[in-house]
């Protein structure tokens, strides 16, 4: 089969690896422009681009594909199917009707739950047991395409988005050969969405960071590690931002002011607004390295009794 591969970030590369073993002639692959990276801003290709060069294939990198870029293309290279995984832009109507077998999206969340551009984050600040990766036909909304094949994986209490990323990028390459296994050999048999069980998630910003100590240690130990490692979750210290890149749920209760510190000596356990406590396990004040919480506190005194935030 002729197929086109569309996508740009790291979690992508495993998708097009799998498309590249799988033997069938990839006759394009589309990724976003290169971008200024770092503080020098030196101009850096995206991952799949990399990937794609590697292997000698033709990358394609338009600064949109509508208004008829993106169809010019594809009537160059004629695919029969579009593969697309985190490429990062909305594709218009002519171009995903334009492949004989349209396009399927590779996206990371068990659809209809978590639409849109953060489903791995939002799988985890919510605390969800489960996730997944669903192939689907790709429409002109939002992830809202019949669903073809799904993948489950379970997600750990500590549990990081960081480390989810490493977990569903794999799931979905065996997703994605499955799919065109079953398209090949006509065992598909798509299915549409239920809207009403649907949640989109938007991107996520900066202003995300701030933990509300008055939640539950449930809720804060979550977005910790739900948020790590961008943009992160931070609290204030005597006036200071204190990242909080790891912590675990503590057996420690109390009738404490949320965000008050119930232990310093040694490990640092801060009561939530449950009666419950979390205990910060990684962490970096403002100016300083990223360092464990007992490090921390060998160089820094924390009373018992501070109140974060």
């Amino acid at each position: 089969m002729r197929i086109a591969f569309m996508g740009t970030p790291d979690f992508s590369v495993p998708c097009l690896e799998a498309l590249i073993a799988s033997g069938h002639e990839i006759v394009g692959v589309f990724c976003q422009p290169d971008k200024p990276v770092g503080r020098k801003q030196i101009l850096t290709p995206p991952p799949v681009k990399v990937a794609a060069l590697e292997n000698g294939l033709t990358v394609f990198q338009p600064d949109s594909v509508r208004n008829g870029v993106g169809v010019k293309i594809l009537e160059e290279i004629k695919p029969d199917l579009v593969v697309v995984v985190a490429y990062g832009k909305i594709l218009p109507k002519e171009f995903l009707d334009f492949p004989k077998h349209g396009c399927i999206n590779i996206h990371a969340s068990v659809l209809p739950k978590y639409r849109g551009a953060s489903p791995i984050h939002f799988a985890v600040i919510n605390g969800d047991k489960v996730t997944g990766v669903t192939a689907q036909q790709m429409d002109v909304g939002v992830d809202t395409g019949d669903i073809l094949h799904v993948l489950t994986c379970e997600i750990g209490e500590n549990d990081t988005t960081e480390y989810m990323y490493e977990v569903l990028a794999p799931l979905g390459a065996r997703v994605l050969t499955e799919t065109i296994e079953m398209l090949e050999n006509g065992t598909l048999h798509p299915v549409k969405q239920n809207d009403d069980e649907a949640t989109h998630v938007g991107l996520l910003s900066k202003n995300m960071s701030s933990i509300d100590w008055s939640c539950s240690a449930f809720e804060i130990h979550n977005k910790i590690r739900g948020l790590y490692s961008w943009p992160g979750a931070s609290t204030v210290i005597s006036g200071k931002t204190l990242k909080l890149h790891s912590s675990v749920l503590s057996d420690k209760t109390g009738n404490n002011i949320a965000g008050e510190v119930i232990e310093s000596n040694g490990k640092l356990v801060v009561a939530c607004g449950d009666n419950n406590c979390i205990e910060i396990i990684e962490l970096q004040l403002e100016g300083k390295k990223r360092m464990t919480a007992s490090v921390f506190l060998n160089g820094y005194t924390v009373e018992k009794g501070t109140v974060l935030g």
